[in-house]
């Protein structure tokens, strides 16, 4: 339970949390060795280093075997990337978030989009589900377990502020510890939905949203930055192994 006091205390920090985006255990304790405060795990990393593409295809007990080895072997607070889920049913979903939470994690995200077709979750449905968690969790001995709330508003709609904001509002009233919006770039719709949601903001980096100052300034409490580093990391995997091949010479594996 410590840790989830401590993870609740970091979004009301002066500072930025910046999460450190971890897909294996490898990566967790880099980032934790790094001087991050907090690791949060991505399911698209996860799920791409083990073959899978994101989207709830790989199987929950792999990926939360992931999150617990992670959360085991971290003594800075974890929060799992849970997609939606992974349930057809409030009552799977609400069980995997008990199971996620029995991991030894500190909080969740889980998010309002649909994984077999597309599009969102209707509203009215997904507080309801975000209630039951609550509901769940606490009655279970994980009072202050931070639930981030993710909305996908930005990624799927064409005029996405109204609704976003009508979205995270009721998300809070309904449990949410607070928002989480990937997408949104904008600065004064990034200001404005500071100032009216009521929980703290996560967004996601992206190019042009990298500056933890300049978030700060606009009240945002929390930035991920997602599968980038994982993507990043590949990208020298593959950049270095294909210069293996191409030049029958391992030399370059040795520069600075």
């Amino acid at each position: 339970m410590t840790n989830i006091k401590e993870f609740n205390e970091l979004h009301f920090s002066k500072d930025l949390l910046i999460l450190g985006n971890a897909w294996d255990l490898l990566s967790a304790l880099i980032l934790e060795k790094s001087g991050f405060k907090a690791i949060g795990t991505t399911s698209w990393g996860i799920a791409n280093s083990l073959g899978y593409s994101d989207g709830e295809v790989i199987d929950f007990e792999r990926h939360l075997g992931i999150i617990k080895l992670i959360a085991d072997n971290v003594k800075i607070p974890v929060t799992a990337d849970i997609e939606a889920g992974y349930g057809e049913t409030a009552e799977k979903i609400v069980d995997n978030v008990l199971r996620t939470a029995e991991a030894g994690v500190a909080g969740i995200n889980i998010e309002d989009s649909l994984k077999k077709q597309k599009g969102l979750r209707d509203i009215y449905q997904h507080c309801s589900l975000l209630l039951k968690i609550r509901e769940a969790l606490d009655y279970n001995g994980y009072e202050g377990f931070y639930i981030n709330a993710r909305t996908d508003t930005y990624f799927q709609k064409e005029n996405p502020f109204r609704e976003t904001v009508e979205r995270a509002k009721a998300y809070v009233e309904s449990g949410a510890s607070g928002i989480f919006i990937p997408g949104l770039t904008n600065h004064d719709e990034i200001k404005e939905i500071t100032l009216n949601i009521g929980a703290p903001l996560n967004v996601l980096s992206l190019p042009g949203l990298t500056n933890g100052k300049e978030l700060e300034e606009l009240g945002v409490k929390r930035l991920s930055f997602g599968n980038a580093l994982f993507d990043k990391a590949i990208e020298l995997l593959e950049r270095d192994t294909a210069r293996i091949v191409e030049l029958s010479d391992t030399s370059h594996l040795y520069g600075k």
